[in-house]
C-alpha cells in the first residue's frame, strides 16, 4: 500500500533521515520504533506533506505523493494523529471529529449558503458518523464538551476518533498511548486491536514495546535517521543492533 524509496530529509545540511526504504502492506500493522531523535516523526511528516523530503520518493498505491500538499495527501485516503496533540481547543469534541470528514463535506460556498435539502441530509449523515466514532472510543457522552476541558487521555482518544472517522485506507499513528496511564493504554490498545481485526492498515510509532510486540505484523527500526533493522516482532526482538540501539537501553533502565 505504501512504499518509501531512499527517503532522506536534511535540516540545514544535517541529515535527519538518510535513505530510508520500507513497505507497508494492506491489512497489516507496521510498527516504526527507535530511540528519541531517531527520525520517526520526521518520517511521518514527510509521508503526510507536513515536510517535503530532500530526496527519495513516497508511493501510495503505486502513485508518487512526495510532492503533494498535506490536504491532497489526506484526500488520497491517508489519515494521521500527532505526537503533540493537534486539537481545536475551543471547538466541541464532536466538531473536532467532524474535521476528519472535511474531504467529504463538499466545497461549494453557494450550496452552503442556499442550504439545499441534499446538503442538510449530507451534514446529518456526517454528524451521525462522527457520533458513532466517538461512541467507539467511549466519548459519546462528551460530544458537546469543549475539547480544552478534556483530560489528556480523552484528548488522545478524540484524535484517534478523528483519524478513523473517514475510514481512511491508511492510518498513521504517532505515539497514540504516550502519556497515558496503564488503564488508558489498555483501552486504546483494545481499540487498535479492533481496527486491525476490521482490516485497517496501520503504521504505528510507539515506545510501548508490549503494545508493539502484541499488535505489529512487521517492525521497522530507525536509529540516527537510518533504518537498522526490519522484520517480524520476534526477529526484531533478537536483532543485536536493535538491542544495542533501543530495546537494550530500555531494559537497562527498567
Amino acid at each position: 500500500m505504501l512504499r518509501l524509496e531512499q527517503l532522506s530529509k536534511n535540516f540545514g545540511g544535517l541529515p535527519a533521515l538518510s535513505q530510508v526504504s520500507f513497505e507497508v502492506f494492506p491489512g497489516q500493522v507496521t510498527a516504526l520504533i527507535g530511540p528519541n531523535g531517531a527520525g520517526k516523526s520526521t518520517l511521518i511528516n514527510c509521508m503526510t506533506g507536513v515536510l517535503q523530503p530532500s530526496s527519495g520518493r513516497v508511493l501510495f498505491r503505486g502513485a508518487a505523493i512526495s510532492s503533494l500538499a498535506a490536504h491532497q495527501i489526506a484526500r488520497c485516503g491517508i489519515a494521521r494523529t500527532f505526537q503533540n496533540l493537534k486539537l481545536f481547543p475551543r471547538l466541541s469534541v464532536l466538531d473536532n471529529v467532524l474535521t476528519g470528514l472535511t474531504c467529504e463535506a463538499g466545497s461549494s460556498m453557494v450550496m452552503a449558503m442556499l442550504r439545499l435539502p441534499y446538503l442538510r441530509h449530507r451534514e446529518r449523515r456526517l454528524r451521525l458518523r462522527a457520533l458513532e466514532a466517538l461512541d467507539r472510543f467511549g466519548l459519546g457522552d462528551k460530544a458537546d464538551w469543549p475539547a480544552a476541558v478534556l483530560a489528556y487521555g480523552d484528548k488522545k482518544r478524540v484524535e484517534l476518533a478523528r483519524a478513523t472517522v473517514g475510514n481512511p485506507q491508511l492510518i498513521l499513528l504517532d505515539e497514540p498511548v504516550a502519556g497515558l496511564n496503564a488503564a488508558e493504554t489498555a483501552a486504546v490498545g483494545e481499540q487498535l486491536h479492533l481496527l486491525r481485526r476490521a482490516g485497517h492498515t496501520l503504521l504505528l510509532i510507539e515506545h510501548d514495546m508490549d503494545l508493539v510486540m502484541k499488535l505489529a505484523d512487521q517492525v521497522v527500526v530507525l536509529d540516527s535517521g537510518q533504518k537498522i533493522a526490519s522484520g517480524t516482532p520476534a526477529e526484531v526482538r533478537r536483532n543485536p543492533r536493535v538491542l544495542e540501539a533501543y530495546l537494550g537501553c530500555m531494559e537497562a533502565t527498567a
